[in-house]
């Protein structure tokens, strides 16, 4: 059985940083592709960041040169490092697991975890 577990989300002032952990269990991140998704209130599930079961990595446009996205195949974690934080950043960021990487891109599966949320506020 697939499970997930976010930590890190925090309040966090514009121009911050902040670094989101996932705890995987059930699924050997070494050996598939993982993801990072943000779901803002009324606004639809996208991509932050993927990376391939090869260590190749896939941004969405929203943030991309603001995040690295890194797994450990010991501690079978994916971690999501955010710098320069901006308010429209505010989100649920939730982890995936085992999904596709076609063409370069990851696709999500339908594994997921609750999600750790990250307010950007003055």
């Amino acid at each position: 059985q697939v499970h997930l577990v976010e930590s890190g989300g925090a309040l966090v002032q514009p121009g911050g940083s902040l670094t989101l952990s996932c705890i995987v269990s059930g699924i050997p991140v070494r050996n598939n592709p993982m993801g990072w998704y943000r779901q803002a209130p009324g606004k639809e599930r996208e991509l932050v960041a993927g990376i391939s079961s090869a260590g190749l990595r896939h941004y969405g446009d929203s943030m991309k040169g603001r995040v690295i996205i890194d797994k450990d195949g010991l501690r079978n974690t994916v971690t999501l490092r955010m710098s320069n934080l901006k308010p429209e950043d505010t989100a649920a960021y939730l982890c995936n697991a085992g999904g596709a990487w076609i063409n370069g891109h990851y696709i999500a599966s339908s594994y997921w975890g609750q999600g750790t949320l990250v307010t950007v506020s003055s």
